[in-house]
């Protein structure tokens, strides 16, 4: 079964909100066994919603709509609803009594256009949004089913969790869609796909091999869809234990998960914990780790040391070292994951320090020059690598080459 979602608003065309709507909810259909054709964002235009409605039913069995039902002039979906399946609008009141009551809970009063709020395209199913004031509603339409929600993410999510979703599933004869993820490291894309292109070859068709790349990792993600959830579940693990196999050193985990929470987890079921010595990546690495429920079993805290002094005082750098070495350095970078781990009083510690640009790069020292240590207790390593002239992208990468050297470095302490 296809969906495909539609996204309303010219506040998400000019890029001032972001549309974290529709990922949200392709994640939710993934669930149930639907899988989401096409995402499609428009402006507030009567000819746009209609043509894209229409475009949307020759492509999805389910259309899924968010925006446009608020109670200004703009909001004009509900009015072009009403119009494209030729209904006229009456007043609800159910929902008319809810709105009221809405409104009497916040001690404000009603004016017009909250009471036509109330008003509902007469042929629709009307479901009952207990979280805000425009209703959801419901359509069947040769064969297809259009529901247009509120875009306000907790009234979308609320309806879609407690009525749109337990609706599709006793609608719908839905097949079981099982993922497996395996997590890969430092072996690019294309060569990848070519250690395991004869797996991938043999695939059956109902099982998909997908490949996600992202800054020195690629997630790769195999899918299956069908009504038997055992026999797919078994198809996708031998799949998975083979290219595990081939692969071999270069397997990170097999979940889908972060890859810092992913790094604590284990840390946290060996009793260890961690802390930071950041220059170059101002705390990113910190956010990455405390992004997480619970990331505090395993960190405990950093520093982010930008200047020399700092790095002295807080991490206890030797001045000499950066007189004669520069913060920039392989010393400097040990000096600081040690630093941490005893000033910290934790397991292990990551250090970070580089030229993270555009500008402050030399001859010597260019832009993208990145020095990283792991340390823990009983020892210290330090790596160097130079990325390129983009300072987002230097900053994402230092993050995640220091955390493949914690990552490498825990399992060769765990395993000796």
């Amino acid at each position: 079964m296809f969906a495909e979602i539609i996204t309303i608003g010219d506040e998400i065309l000019i890029g001032q909100i972001v549309d974290t709507n529709s990922a949200w909810m392709a994640v939710e259909l993934n669930k149930i066994g639907v899988k989401v054709k096409q995402i499609t964002s428009i402006s507030d235009d009567a000819e746009h919603i209609v043509a894209a409605l229409d475009q949307a039913q020759r492509r999805a069995d389910l259309i899924l709509i968010t925006g446009g039902l608020g109670p200004t002039k703009d909001d004009i979906t509900k009015h072009t609803l009403a119009k494209y399946f030729n209904m006229p609008l009456r007043m609800d009141e159910a929902t008319l009594a809810h709105v009221k009551q809405f409104f009497e809970k916040l001690n404000r009063p009603m004016i017009e256009s909250n009471i036509k709020q109330a008003e509902v395209p007469d042929g629709c199913t009307v479901i009952m949004n207990k979280n805000g004031t425009a209703p959801c509603m419901w359509f069947e339409h040769h064969g297809k089913i259009i529901v247009s929600m509120p875009g306000v993410p907790f009234e979308m999510k609320y309806l879609m969790e407690d009525e749109i979703i337990p609706r599709i599933t006793r609608t719908f004869q839905l097949p079981f869609i099982v993922h497996q993820t395996i997590l890969t490291a430092g072996l690019g894309e294309s060569f990848l796909a070519q250690q395991i292109q004869d797996i991938e070859e043999s695939l059956p068709s109902h099982i998909k091999l997908a490949y996600l790349p992202k800054l020195g990792l690629v997630r790769l993600r195999l899918s299956a869809s069908g009504l038997n959830e055992l026999a797919l579940k078994e198809e996708v693990l031998t799949y998975t234990h083979q290219i595990v196999e081939r692969v071999g050193k270069h397997v990170v985990l097999t979940e889908d998960i972060a890859f810092e929470k992913a790094i604590m987890d284990l840390m946290a079921r060996h009793g260890l914990t961690l802390s930071l010595a950041e220059s170059c990546t101002g705390g990113y690495l910190a956010h990455l780790f405390t992004q997480h429920a619970g990331s505090s079993v395993v960190f405990q805290g950093g520093a982010v040391t930008y200047s020399n002094a700092l790095k002295q005082a807080v991490l206890g750098v030797q001045e000499q070292t950066l007189i004669d070495l520069g913060a920039v350095s392989e010393q400097t970078a040990k000096e600081m994951a040690l630093g941490a781990v005893r000033n910290f009083k934790t397991d292990y510690a990551i250090a970070v320090t580089g030229v993270a640009g555009p500008g402050g790069g030399t001859t010597e020292k260019p832009v993208g020059m990145v020095w990283i240590a792991v340390a823990s207790k009983t020892m210290v390593k330090a790596k160097m690598y130079q990325f390129a002239s983009q300072r987002l992208q230097n900053i994402e990468r230092s993050a995640m080459a220091a955390m493949m050297m914690l990552f490498l470095q825990l399992k060769a302490d765990l395993e000796a």
